[in-house]
């Protein structure tokens, strides 16, 4: 009887060492799970390689195609004004008419003396021809002769100088009608009919300014440019075709994109030394004239394509004191800092065209809970939004 309570005895003590022991282990996992760091939700974005258009903002204004000043190039007295003062004339057409009237009397008096040097030339040469059948007989002497072929030369050149007379005179007379030299918008006239103007005077008559097309000035860090020709020349940016650049525009005023598009024309030789820019400059039709010269706008211009470039969200890049660009990726359920190469920014994105990899999840939201190596709980941005919209929709 006394061994069998005995044995009870060690059987009861057994299990609740068991326990103990159950119990211990219970507690050991609990504390261990608990020293284990949770996953933290991020919103993620799946990269994806595609070929992006480059395009670069920069700031500029409108400058007229052409302008001229209008000037009188003979003196007199304004007769008639022939333009309505703001209006579209063309090339050739009559602005001014100064008094002809003295230059009218010019032209008969240059006209005079060339038929009066025509005679004077018509008798020497009868002269000479004369004198040179007489001369074979010996009926004349040589040195007359000479005289009669001297007399004929000098008559001919009185008749080119006469005639040079009668088309400056005629010249004159056609100055006396100031038109335009070229086609365009006509400003204001700063002289009225009764007017004394001078040949080639200081102030001019009028203005004409060719509105269509028209030029827009922008600026671009020397540097800069210099890149983008050499990734053109070695093939990494495609898609300029005989250095046809394309320029889009937006005007300032107003903040709209101007509806036509411009062909980037040339730029300077050498880079501003205050500013370290270089200005371009694009040419644009302007067939309504919504274009003004001195108008300030931003001109967008289209520096082919490159391949193999991710659009990343400016939000998801951060950087270093250095300036060094990096983001946050997932690999293996944990984050992974990875340094990113960036080549100009489109909107809110940048171009990133090393650092980062096809398919790769980036991190675009919650950067500011987690570091690199931290677990982390991947959620696309499109479902986390939309779940936040459900959230917001049922709370209310």
């Amino acid at each position: 009887m006394r061994s069998c309570l005995k044995l009870a005895g060690v059987a009861v003590l057994a299990l609740m060492v068991a326990a103990c022991d159950e119990q211990k282990e219970a507690q050991q996992s609990d504390a261990s799970a608990q020293q284990q760091p949770q996953a933290t939700p991020v919103g993620t974005l799946t990269l994806e390689a595609q070929t992006i258009g480059l395009i670069e903002e920069m700031p500029g204004r409108t400058v007229a195609f052409r302008k001229a000043a209008v000037r009188p190039q003979v003196d007199g007295i304004i007769k008639e004004r022939n333009f309505t003062e703001g209006a579209f004339v063309e090339a050739g057409q009559q602005l001014y008419m100064i008094d002809q009237a003295v230059y009218m009397a010019e032209l008969d008096a240059a006209q005079a003396e060339l038929a009066k040097q025509r005679a004077t030339l018509d008798q020497t040469t009868k002269t000479r021809k004369r004198y040179e059948s007489l001369v074979k007989t010996q009926a004349v002497s040589e040195q007359t002769f000479d005289d009669a072929i001297s007399a004929e030369a000098q008559a001919k050149a009185a008749v080119a100088a006469a005639r040079a007379q009668v088309d400056q005179a005629r010249i004159n007379v056609e100055y006396t009608t100031v038109t335009a030299p070229i086609s365009g918008q006509i400003s204001s006239s700063d002289v009225t009919e009764g007017a004394l103007v001078t040949a080639n005077q200081t102030e001019a008559l009028t203005t004409i300014t060719q509105l269509d097309p028209i030029y827009v000035d922008v600026t671009q860090a020397g540097g800069r440019l210099m890149k983008i020709k050499q990734a053109i020349q070695n093939g990494r940016i495609q898609g300029v075709e005989n250095g046809k650049i394309e320029v889009a525009l937006i005007i300032d005023a107003t903040g709209v994109e101007y509806p036509h598009t411009g062909t980037l024309q040339f730029s300077d030789v050498s880079v501003n030394e205050t500013t370290g820019t270089i200005r371009l400059r694009a040419v644009f039709p302007n067939p309504d004239g919504v274009l003004l010269p001195g108008m300030f706008v931003r001109g967008q211009v289209r520096q082919g394509k490159l391949d193999g470039a991710f659009l990343v969200p400016q939000k998801a890049v951060m950087r270093r004191p250095d300036g060094t660009a990096y983001v946050y990726t997932i690999g293996d359920g944990k984050v992974v800092s990875k340094d990113v190469q960036i080549e100009q920014s489109q909107g809110e994105n940048w171009v990133v065209t090393d650092g980062v990899s096809d398919g790769e999840q980036l991190i675009v939201d919650g950067i500011q809970r987690i570091a690199p190596g931290a677990p982390v709980t991947a959620q696309p941005v499109e479902n986390a939004n939309a779940g936040q919209g459900a959230a917001q929709g049922s709370a209310q």
